[in-house]
C-alpha cells in the first residue's frame, strides 16, 4: 500500500509539473503574440510628430526666415526680429503682419530648447494656421496678372483730340487709358481727373472749350505734366503684394501697367489702378 501511495504521489507531481510547464509555455507564447501583434510603427510616429502644431509652426517660421533673408540678401546670422524690422519698408505682407512676426520670433524661442532644438511646448492651432498663411503669402504670393489685373486694356493713340479721349473714357467707364505713340511706345496715361484739371486751367487762362476739345491733342496735355511718376511699368511676374508696395511708396501713382518684361514698348497685358487696392487687400486676406 505504501508503494502505491508513493506511485500516486509521483504521478500527481508529474501532472503538476506538466501543467506548470504548459502554463509557462502559454504565458511566453501569449507575451510573444502580444508583442508581435503591436510592433512600433516608426513611420506612423514620425508622421504624427511631423504634423504636430510645434513642427508645423517651426516649418513655417524657418521658411519665412529663409525667404526674407534670401530675397533681400540679409546676413544669415541676423536675428529674426531685426530681419522683420528691416523688411517692413520693402514688403507689404511683412509690413502688415510685423507685430505678429515679431511675436512669432519670441514664441519660437519658447517652443524650442535653445541647446538641442528639443520641442518643449505646443502652440495653439490658430497661431499655426496664421503663420502658415503668412508663409504662403511670402513664399508663393499670387501674381497680380492672374487674380486682379484687368486684361482688356483699352489704349488710345497720342494724336487723338481731347474730345475723342473724353468720349472714350465716358463710354468705356475706364478712367485710365494708356497713350501710345507712332512707335507703339506708351508715353503716358490719359486720366479723367488730370484731363479735368487741365481743362479747368485752360479755361481759366482764357481758352475756349471748343479749342481745348478739338485743337488740343492728348499728347499735348501729357507733355505739360510736371511729373511722370503717376504711372509705372511692371513685368508679368509682379505679385499682388509688390503692386501694393508700389502704391504705398508713391501716393501719386494712378496706374500700374503690366507688360511681358516691364518695358514701355511692349503691349500691355494688364492694368491696375488705385481702385484695385482694396480688392488686392481682400485677395491677400483670403489667400
Amino acid at each position: 500500500m505504501e508503494k502505491d501511495k508513493k506511485t500516486d504521489v509521483k504521478m500527481v507531481d508529474d501532472v503538476d509539473a506538466v501543467e506548470v510547464e504548459s502554463k509557462v509555455d502559454k504565458t511566453e507564447n501569449h507575451d510573444k503574440k502580444t508583442y508581435d501583434e503591436k510592433p512600433i510603427d516608426k513611420e506612423a510616429v514620425f508622421e504624427q510628430v511631423k504634423k504636430s502644431n510645434a513642427a508645423r509652426f517651426l516649418s513655417a517660421f524657418n521658411n519665412i526666415d529663409y525667404t526674407i533673408k534670401t530675397r533681400y540678401n540679409f546676413n544669415r546670422s541676423m536675428g529674426f526680429s531685426e530681419v522683420v524690422r528691416r523688411s517692413v519698408a520693402l514688403n507689404f505682407t511683412i509690413r502688415k503682419y510685423e507685430d505678429d512676426l515679431i511675436s512669432y520670433g519670441r514664441l519660437r524661442n519658447a517652443i524650442v530648447h535653445e541647446n538641442d532644438d528639443y520641442i518643449i511646448a505646443e502652440p495653439h492651432i490658430d497661431v499655426v494656421e496664421k503663420i502658415e498663411k503668412i508663409e504662403k503669402l511670402l513664399t508663393t504670393p499670387p501674381r497680380a496678372l492672374d487674380v486682379v489685373a484687368r486684361r482688356d486694356v483699352l489704349s488710345v493713340h497720342c494724336s487723338k483730340s481731347m474730345r475723342e479721349v473724353i468720349l472714350l473714357i465716358a463710354s468705356s467707364n475706364y478712367s485710365n487709358l494708356p497713350v501710345f505713340d507712332d512707335h507703339n511706345e506708351i508715353i503716358g496715361i490719359a486720366n479723367g481727373q488730370k484731363i479735368l484739371d487741365a481743362f479747368g486751367k485752360f479755361l481759366l487762362s482764357g481758352g475756349k472749350c471748343s479749342t481745348f476739345l478739338d485743337a488740343v491733342k492728348i499728347e499735348d496735355m501729357l507733355s505739360k505734366l510736371d511729373h511722370s511718376d503717376y504711372y509705372a511699368f511692371a513685368n508679368k511676374e509682379i505679385t499682388v503684394e509688390q503692386v501694393l508696395d508700389l502704391f504705398h511708396k508713391n501716393s501719386r501713382l494712378l496706374a500700374v501697367l503690366i507688360t511681358q518684361n516691364g518695358g514701355s514698348k511692349e503691349k500691355p497685358l494688364g492694368i491696375l489702378t488705385g481702385v484695385d487696392v482694396l480688392k488686392m487687400n481682400k485677395i491677400l486676406e483670403t489667400y
